[in-house]
C-alpha cells in the first residue's frame, strides 16, 4: 500500500498498476434513494377495544420547505390493513404500487385467503430487509395496522434495516418523542385493551397531532385519520387540528421587545 499523505491507503501503481477510473464513470443517473429528498413526518398508532386507529398529517417537505401540503401518507389495503408512512415520498410511492399489484393479485386468487395486517407487515419488514441488504434501502419507518389471523387488533412497525417493533401505541419520525409520553400517560401500559374506547384512541390521535403541529417544525395542521374495526375502514382525509392559536405567545415573558 502507498504510504505518501496523497496516496493513503491505495494499491501502489508500481506492482499493481495504475488505477482504472474508468469504473467510476455511469451511462445513467443514480437510481439509490441515499439522500431522501422530499420526506413526511410522524405516523401514530393506537390499538383500542375492537380496532387500531391511526392518524398522519398531510404535508410532504422538501427539506426544510413546507413544500406539498395534501399528501396523503395513509394507505388502505383490502378491507382489513392500513399502511401509514413516514420517511421518503418517492419510496413511498413505490411501496403503494407494489401493494396494489399485491392486492390484485390476492383478489384474483383462487384460494379466496386475503392478506391480513400481521402478514402485510411480515411481508413488508422482508421488502426492507432485502433492500437494505442490496445496500439499495427504501428510506421509510411505516406502521401496519389492522387484525392478525386470530381476529386481534394489530400495530407493529417496520423501518429501513428491516427492523420491526409492536406495542398498543406506536409513532413514527418526531412522533416517537413527541406523541408516544402523551399516549403513554393516557393509556398506561397495564390498561387493559378492553378499557379503551374507539372515541378515546381518535381523541387521544387528535391531541397528538395537535401537539406535533406547534412543536415540530415538519408538522401540518391538515392531517389524515383511520379506524380499523370489524365493521370495515374508515377514512378521513382533510381534518384540521381544532382550537389552534398561537395567542399563548403573547403571555410569555422574557423573549423579545416585551418589557412588562
Amino acid at each position: 500500500m502507498e504510504h505518501f499523505p496523497e496516496a493513503w491507503g491505495r494499491p501502489r501503481n508500481d506492482i499493481y498498476g495504475p488505477y482504472d477510473h474508468s469504473y467510476l464513470q455511469t451511462t445513467g443517473p443514480k437510481a439509490h434513494t441515499q439522500s431522501p429528498a422530499v420526506t413526511g413526518t410522524s405516523v401514530i398508532g393506537v390499538k383500542f377495544n375492537g380496532g387500531v386507529a391511526i392518524a398522519s398529517d398531510n404535508l410532504a417537505s422538501y427539506g426544510s420547505l413546507a413544500r406539498f401540503t395534501d399528501v396523503k401518507r395513509l394507505r388502505v389495503f383490502g378491507d382489513s390493513a392500513i399502511v401509514g408512512f413516514g420517511g421518503d415520498v418517492s419510496d413511498m410511492q413505490h411501496i403503494d404500487r407494489l401493494l396494489n399489484s399485491i392486492d390484485i393479485r390476492e383478489n384474483y386468487s383462487s384460494d379466496g385467503n386475503l392478506l391480513n395486517a400481521k402478514n402485510l407487515h411480515t411481508y413488508l419488514s422482508k421488502v426492507f430487509y432485502k433492500r437494505r441488504s442490496e445496500f439499495n434501502p427504501l428510506w421509510n419507518h411505516i406502521l401496519v395496522a389492522g387484525f392478525d389471523g386470530d381476529g386481534k387488533p394489530f400495530l407493529s412497525s417496520a423501518d429501513l434495516l428491516g427492523t420491526t417493533f409492536s406495542a398498543p401505541h406506536l409513532a413514527t419520525g418526531f412522533g416517537a418523542h413527541l406523541a408516544i409520553p402523551i399516549l403513554r400517560r393516557l393509556f398506561p401500559e397495564d390498561t387493559p385493551l378492553e378499557n379503551i374506547s374507539k372515541e378515546q384512541a381518535v381523541e387521544a390521535l387528535r391531541e397528538c397531532i395537535k401537539v406535533l403541529w406547534y412543536r415540530d417544525a415538519r408538522s401540518l395542521d391538515k392531517f389524515s385519520i383511520a379506524t380499523v374495526t370489524k365493521d370495515g375502514i374508515e377514512v378521513k382525509e382533510d381534518e384540521k387540528v381544532e382550537a389552534q392559536s398561537w395567542a399563548f405567545a403573547e403571555t410569555i415573558r422574557g423573549y423579545g421587545a416585551q418589557v412588562n
